[in-house]
């Protein structure tokens, strides 16, 4: 009985284990374990005034995304890919950018834990994309990855997935070309489409049907702005876009760009 007393008493005081961070920029790979990044000379204290995740006030030690993509030019596309699946894709020129609004990597001190998200569910931990000053280049909350387990570079989402792709014959000012563009910014990191995606999260939007054919137009739009106010249960997770993120004229084109695409099956 002693000697377990005593083993269990060794084993709590062992530090507990540092996450790590994947880094696959191009041909060269690293990883950062989250003890590393605390000490990073670059890492300091910084305070979020409201934080997407949280919905509050936040204080993180963090180190400048900027400061670990080395060699990552402003025209390259990074994809940040969380514990959970959920895969955001990302222009590089905000992530490199010193301001005004700067994306900084959060990382969790496992000895001082972040608070869960919500009831019953974990932190938003190991590490977190955060900004200051996020207003000021019209970041969006999608661009807030958090349980991030990997940022790699890759080609972008045009080139990936060219079955994602409106008919090409389109006119350059169509809303259908403007809704793409708002697909692949607020609904790819959890949703694919034809088959084609990397997230984990979410049903398709065209295979085997497109949501345009079955739910009345009101009660989409209804599911875009507030998923739960239309069918509602416990391990929900998709997000409402509100029309502070996604303005009406910004929802029609993702709806014409989702209408069209329901003619666009493989």
């Amino acid at each position: 009985m002693r000697h377990c007393l005593a083993l269990l008493m060794m084993l709590l005081s062992l530090p507990l284990s540092a996450a790590q961070l994947h880094l696959a920029l191009g041909a060269s790979t690293r990883e950062w374990s989250s003890a590393e990044l605390l000490g990073h000379p670059q890492a300091r204290e910084i305070s979020i005034e409201q934080d997407v995740s949280y919905k509050r006030p936040m204080h993180y030690r963090a180190v400048p995304l900027a400061a670990l993509l080395e060699g990552v030019n402003a025209s390259d596309h990074l994809q940040a890919v969380a514990l959970d699946g959920f895969a955001a894709e990302m222009p590089a020129a905000p992530l490199l950018q010193q301001g005004p609004a700067r994306a900084w990597l959060a990382v969790e001190d496992r000895s001082k834990p972040w608070p869960p998200l919500s009831k019953g569910k974990p932190s938003a931990g190991p590490f977190y994309l955060v900004w200051t000053a996020p207003q000021a280049s019209g970041i969006r909350p999608e661009q807030w990855p958090f349980q991030i387990s990997t940022l790699r570079q890759l080609s972008p989402v045009t080139q990936r997935f060219p079955a994602l792709l409106p008919d090409p014959t389109l006119p350059g000012d169509s809303p259908v070309r403007q809704g793409f563009a708002l697909f692949q910014q607020n609904c790819l990191a959890c949703h694919t489409l034809n088959g084609a995606g990397d997230a984990q999260l979410g049903p398709d939007l065209n295979v085997p049907h497109n949501p345009t054919e079955y739910f009345q137009p009101a009660y989409l739009r209804k599911l875009i702005r507030d998923p739960q106010s239309l069918r509602r249960w416990p391990q929900a997770k998709m997000p409402g876009f509100a029309e502070s993120v996604l303005s009406e004229q910004e929802l029609d084109a993702l709806l014409a760009y989702l209408g069209h695409m329901a003619g666009r099956r493989p």
